[in-house]
Formats: C-alpha cells, sequence, structure tokens
C-alpha cells in the first residue's frame, strides 16, 4: 500500500514554507540540492517511509513556498531559519537530517545556530567553499558567479551543462536504478533554476557559516560523497574538507552528486546504515 503523505504551509518571516509529510518513525528532514523542491526524492521517501516520519519541504522561493518579496533572494543563514522553524513546529525531540548539496549547507547552519535540534546529519557533498583553503575557496567562487552570469546572459540551455560539469555530473550517463519516476524539465522546474541560480548562488559565494563551531554543534555530522563524483570536482572536496575538519571518514554514497534520485534504493539502505551506526555511537558515549 502507498504511504500516505499530508501537506501543510508554515508561516516564517518573509515566506509560507511548503512541507510533505510521510511515514511513521523518528523525523527525518530531507533538504534538498539545488532546484528541488518537496518532491524531488519521492523514490527516496518511498523508502524511508517505513522506518522513519520523513519531511520534505520547498526551500522559499521555489515552486510552492511563497515569498513576500519575489524579487528577494535568501541568505544561508535565512535557509537555516527555515529549517529551525520548521523542525519546531514537528517535534520536540533532536531530529535526524539529510542534506545534499545545498541542502547539506543548510543543516551545518542549523547546527551551528541551533545547537541540539538535530541529532544528526548527513552532509552529502555541502557546496561550501568556505570549507577550502583560500585560494582554492577564490577559485570556486568566482567559477560559481561566473555561471551565474553566464545564466543571466544566455539563458538555462547555456549554463546547465556547465553546472553539471562543475558538479561532476555527467547527463548523458545512464547508471540509474530502473522504474525512477519522471523528473521533466516543465515549467516549475525551470523557474526553480531560475531562482536557484539568480538568488542561491549568491547565498552560497556570501556565505558565512562559522567552520570552527561545526566541531562543537552537538549534532553527529557525516560528510558523505557519492560514489561516482569526480575526486577533483568542487562539491567532492567539500566533502573531503569537511571530512577534514571533523576528522571523521569520509562516508560513500550510492551514485553521484545526484545519487538521492539516480540511485533511491541503494541510497535508501546506505542512509539507514549510517543512521543506525550514528545513533549506535550515541548512545554508547
Amino acid at each position: 500500500m502507498p504511504t500516505t503523505v499530508t501537506t501543510d504551509t508554515l508561516t516564517v518571516t518573509g515566506a509560507a514554507l511548503h512541507f510533505q509529510v510521510c511515514g511513521t518513525g523518528p523525523l527525518l528532514l530531507i533538504s534538498q540540492s539545488g532546484e528541488g523542491d518537496a518532491d524531488r526524492s519521492t523514490d527516496l521517501v518511498a523508502r524511508l517511509a517505513d522506518s522513519y516520519t520523513v519531511v520534505t519541504y520547498d526551500r522559499r522561493g521555489l515552486s510552492r513556498s511563497r515569498l513576500d518579496n519575489p524579487g528577494r533572494g535568501a541568505t544561508l543563514a535565512e535557509h537555516a531559519e527555515d529549517v529551525h522553524r520548521l523542525l519546531a513546529s514537528l517535534t520536540d525531540s533532536p531530529a535526524l537530517m539529510l542534506g545534499c548539496s545545498l541542502g547539506a549547507v543548510i543543516g551545518l547552519h542549523t547546527a551551528t545556530r541551533h545547537p541540539g535540534q538535530i541529532r544528526v546529519l548527513i552532509a552529502h557533498e555541502p557546496v561550501a567553499p568556505r570549507l577550502l583553503p583560500g585560494t582554492e575557496r577564490a577559485r570556486h567562487e568566482h567559477e560559481l558567479a561566473a555561471l551565474q552570469d553566464l545564466y543571466l546572459r544566455e539563458g538555462l540551455g547555456a549554463a546547465l551543462p556547465e553546472i553539471a560539469r562543475t558538479l561532476g555530473i555527467d547527463p548523458a550517463s545512464r547508471d540509474t536504478e530502473p522504474d525512477l519516476t519522471p523528473q521533466p524539465m516543465n515549467a516549475r522546474r525551470k523557474a526553480n533554476f531560475d531562482f536557484f541560480i539568480r538568488h542561491d548562488f549568491t547565498a552560497v559565494t556570501q556565505d558565512t557559516l562559522d567552520i570552527a563551531a561545526l566541531q562543537s554543534t552537538g549534532t553527529h555530522i557525516i560528510p558523505a560523497a557519492g560514489r561516482t563524483t569526480p575526486r577533483t570536482v568542487f562539491d567532492y572536496r567539500c566533502a573531503t574538507a569537511l571530512a577534514a575538519q571533523l576528522d571523521r571518514e569520509l562516508q560513500e554514497l550510492p551514485g553521484g552528486h545526484n545519487g538521492n534520485t539516480s540511485h533511491p534504493r541503494a541510497y535508501a539502505t546506505r542512509i539507514r546504515e549510517l543512521l543506525k551506526t550514528a545513533d549506535g555511537r550515541q548512545q554508547t558515549k
């Protein structure tokens, strides 16, 4: 039997957040990458909902999460405050979180700004230049700004292949699991890409993440990267830098940068393993 999905809206400062809840068990929030909204990981959610109360949401500015001022973007601190408010509205207990790409950075901000609210955070390839050494950080911030400029000049058709290259994504790859839910490039997804590139790229290059504070948040942070993500690209380098900062082993997840959507079955199995191991370690402390 399909698991029932309930939808709701939470009013936060400057926006109304659309979110979805599915399943039973400990609360697990999934914060998506890029233009992904609450529906982006539908195949993954379906494979976790028997053990977790899975929450997904439209990041402010995307899909059904309306902005009071549609022309204004959001800082990563504001995105993190949205997660804080959303979790606080759903549970009084520390939550679990899977953050993918931009969602991982939002999770890191939430962990440092609201210690104890997130029990375990799986941070899959966080797009966080501040994790990198100075010269490398500046190079990648410039790279993101150039991609944003390319989009503004020539549109999504020109920018999307370059964004994929930067993140180590091969659009022609057929390395996916079968029978995935289609994710067409429809009008809503194009609008989400527009907001993501116009505004969230700026949030990433102007990030204020307190790297030193990551070691004392009370959150068990699990740095992770895709099995097929090239080892030299920006997002993989950020994941390895996070692992080094926390003195933890980098965990491997199925697929590449978008393994949560390309390999939902294997990805769900690995997420369960990581969460179970992390909970076991915390209980023995």
